[in-house]
């Protein structure tokens, strides 16, 4: 089931936090657009519906939508049946994303005879382009990410009467920058700095939905981490297709362990995290920083995708089997334990029996954390269209079905290895039973545990290991 917030945000996929509904006061520090401006109350152009497929960096797209529709005079509501624009921003990393958001768009059909107006914003909009006028005649927008900034000009296009509008552009900076972000977590708080990827694996839509990469200057990222601080954030994770592949644009010069550094060193940041690291550019300095720095997370996202040297050529993923070993031999030789995470796909074309085992042998050498795990899915403009995919639906799903088995096996043991261990965690979330909480330590753990405290949200607080499951821990609060 989608979880929704009280404001309006869907989010349709696995994500890191729970949505929290924050006045638009809060978040700036200073008094709202409409306020600053005289002249729009709050709804008086309109309301809107925002819904998210897909990743961290989608919801925290969606986050900058929000801030600048609610910074317009827009007010968020809580369904589309009460919204006068409906949004949704979308994900295209796998067929069946992009066809959920054409079956969404099918269910608001009659919606714009209704007055509504619908758009489409994010990876499907960017690969599809106008061509989704043909196939929903009935969307007035559609917009890719790198376009948001001059979503409030499109938006007074479409005020003006016009019927379509679109922003596709890709190459530009301007990604990075917009005047207001509603946060939709109170104690977290996403920040983007990498856009785009160069990488151009065989099977991935990402160069072409998200365009090449462009690194956010290193002043404008430790700006907004301070601006955070004063407002209360405590932790902040840095985002990218390929975050560890940031290049400074300004003459600093700052090395990405540099950036991981400095954001810690801001004052009120108790945490620092990082997602989705390339293997290429996974370097020594990166583990010396979270050796060095407590606040930098010892947790390390590195997608491998196949544990076979023969499909990772294939996939043009520039690293065998054995150099990705060699990271994580460098992460197991640091002096700090690190969690390893990972992606990885299955039924890649002409990955046969015997490549699969290889990726099963991998999860027994590594032994992930956890992990993400895909059966494969052509995407349009990507190289391995043109690859003969011979294996079968129901063989990726076989496949699929023993790599969970396997990772489900190993997660759960490590897990059992964590009985009777104190973590701390900050507190995300709150059970209906009384007396149950739940968050994440550093190494991006999830807890649930018991305490008698009365308000835990927000705080951090030492947790005990008292059981454990594939999946989760459960605990209780070491007062």
């Amino acid at each position: 089931m989608p979880r929704q917030s009280k404001g309006g945000v869907i989010n349709c996929d696995l994500g890191m936090s729970k949505p929290f509904d924050i006045e638009l006061e809060r978040l700036t520090g200073r008094p709202s657009y409409s306020q600053v401006f005289g002249g729009v109350a709050a709804g008086q152009r309109g309301t809107f519906f925002l819904e998210t497929f897909g990743c961290q960096m989608n919801d925290h797209d969606s986050e900058k939508v929000a801030g600048l529709l609610l910074s317009r005079g827009y007010q968020q509501v809580q369904t589309p049946e009460a919204a006068s624009l409906i949004l949704y921003n979308t994900c295209s990393i796998r067929e069946k994303a992009a066809q959920k958001v054409f079956s969404r768009l099918g269910e608001y059909r009659e919606k714009q005879s209704e007055g509504k107006v619908i758009g489409v914003l994010g990876c499907v909009a960017q690969q599809e382009g106008e061509d989704i006028f043909k196939r929903a005649p009935w969307v007035s927008l559609v917009c890719g990410s790198a376009s948001y900034r001059k979503l409030p000009e499109m938006l007074a296009q479409l005020e003006a009467g016009n019927q379509r509008v679109t922003g596709l552009d890709t190459d530009t900076d301007e990604t990075f920058e917009t005047e207001v972000t509603r946060r939709d977590n109170p104690w977290r708080a996403y920040l983007t700095i990498i856009e785009g990827c160069d990488k151009a694996c065989s099977y991935c839509v990402v160069p072409f939905t998200r365009g090449p990469e462009r690194s956010r200057a290193s002043d404008s990222i430790l700006r907004e981490v301070r601006q955070l601080a004063v407002l209360g954030y405590s932790e902040v994770q840095l985002l990218g297709q390929t975050v560890n592949s940031y290049a400074d644009p300004t003459p600093r010069r700052m090395r990405f362990s540099e950036l991981l550094q400095a954001v810690a060193d801001v004052q009120g940041i108790r945490r620092v995290r990082f997602t989705t690291s390339h293997p290429s550019d996974f370097t020594p300095d990166i583990v010396e920083a979270i050796e060095r720095q407590p606040k930098i997370c010892d947790h390390v996202h590195l997608p491998v995708q196949s544990g076979s040297t023969r499909v990772l050529r294939a996939m043009q993923r520039t690293y065998s089997r054995e150099e990705y070993v060699e990271k994580i031999a460098m992460m197991r030789r640091a002096n700090r334990p690190i969690a390893i995470t990972t992606d990885i796909i299955v039924g890649f074309p002409g990955e046969t029996e015997s490549d699969f085992e290889e990726t099963l042998s991998l999860l027994d050498e590594v032994r992930y954390d956890s992990l993400f795990s895909f059966k494969y899915s052509p995407r349009p403009n990507t190289p391995s269209l043109a690859m003969s995919d011979s294996i079968s639906e129901e063989e990726k799903s076989r496949r699929l079905a023993v790599l969970q088995d396997r990772q489900r096996e190993i997660q759960a043991a490590k897990n059992a290895e964590l009985a009777g261990h104190t973590f701390e965690v900050l507190v995300s979330g709150k059970s209906r039973r009384e007396n149950q909480w739940s968050g994440y330590t550093t190494s991006h753990r999830m807890i649930n545990f018991a305490s008698q405290e009365r308000e835990l949200l927000g705080t951090y607080v030492q947790v005990r290991v008292t059981g454990a499951g594939p999946n989760s821990l459960a605990g209780e609060h070491a007062v």
